[in-house]
């Protein structure tokens, strides 16, 4: 039986005018990358992931806006596990869970894309691996992977940001996968970009997170400042959307105030033929090798 992902490589095909949209804007957006009983069972496995976490065994919680609530430990051990993190206005200053737990968690990760079987199976198949070709990632290296919830109402706001600032690579190769699994929309928080700003000369790396002796910290490089709202586009999806974009593109998403969920998963992957930075947050590890697509 042939796997859907591939049936949907046939109906989505790289065409001339994506590759145009790509270079020109930094991103692409094809719509039914995934079918909806793809989404339907990762939908169904995020939740069971949730529904097994224990907040009494720990987690930290995750933000954009104060990097210091997230303990420089426990993500740099999320690197080879699935690990629950929790959404910053889901725990009072005592830290005691103000919502029920399948409302708390922000995101899970990183490596669920090797980990858990359904997102192995969801991350792999040569769908993805002749797309990354024709995104110029000729030796594609999956370095994490993400769950991002955006909770109802308390789903946290992610500030703009460069996904290279987390994977440095010389020449820069990051390439991020975004994938709705539920609907994305301007009322729970989709994803909104700076069309173009991954070249030019706004197309420089802003910050570098880096790590020295177990420490994280954000370190900046260049004040070019952050895209206004005038130079913003959002893109609301449709479940089953594949929203790629480069490195160096500005993005961010608003807090959910909804009462609607919007739930993605992401993938960040690196040209293998560029040099990987020692200080990069994550790091390979001897028991989880890193590896592409197929």
């Amino acid at each position: 039986m042939p796997n859907p992902s591939d049936d949907a490589d046939l109906q989505q095909p790289w065409t001339a005018g994506l590759q145009a949209q790509w270079q020109r804007d930094g991103y692409a957006v094809l719509p039914g990358f995934k079918t909806g009983a793809e989404c339907a069972q990762a939908c169904a496995q995020a939740q069971a992931l949730v529904d097994a976490f224990d907040p009494a065994a720990g987690a930290s919680r995750f933000s954009t806006r104060d990097r210091r609530l997230v303990a420089d430990a426990a993500l740099i051990a999320s690197a080879d596990q699935v690990h629950c993190f929790f959404e910053e206005e889901a725990l009072d200053e005592a830290g005691r869970l103000q919502v029920p737990k399948s409302r708390s968690v922000n995101k899970i990760g990183h490596a669920l894309h090797e980990l858990d079987p359904v997102f192995r199976r969801f991350s792999h198949g040569p769908a993805l691996a002749a797309l990354a070709a024709a995104l110029g990632l000729a030796e594609p290296q999956v370095w994490q992977s993400q769950l991002i919830f955006k909770q109802p109402h308390i789903g946290g706001e992610v500030g703009w940001h460069q996904d290279a600032s987390f994977f440095v690579t010389t020449p820069h190769s990051v390439t991020t996968f975004w994938f709705a699994l539920e609907d994305a929309t301007l009322d729970n928080g989709c994803l909104w970009v700076e069309p173009g700003g991954h070249r030019g000369p706004r197309g420089v790396l802003r910050e570098r997170f880096v790590c020295q002796a177990g420490r994280l910290r954000m370190e900046t490089l260049d004040a070019t400042p952050w895209p206004d709202a005038a130079h913003a586009r959002p893109l609301p999806v449709a479940a089953g959307t594949l929203v790629v974009f480069h490195g160096l593109l500005p993005h961010y998403s608003a807090p959910n105030r909804s009462a609607r969920s919007r739930l993605a998963y992401t993938l960040h992957a690196t040209d293998g033929r560029a040099a990987y930075s020692p200080l990069n947050w994550l790091q390979p590890s001897a028991a989880l090798p890193v590896r592409g697509f197929d």
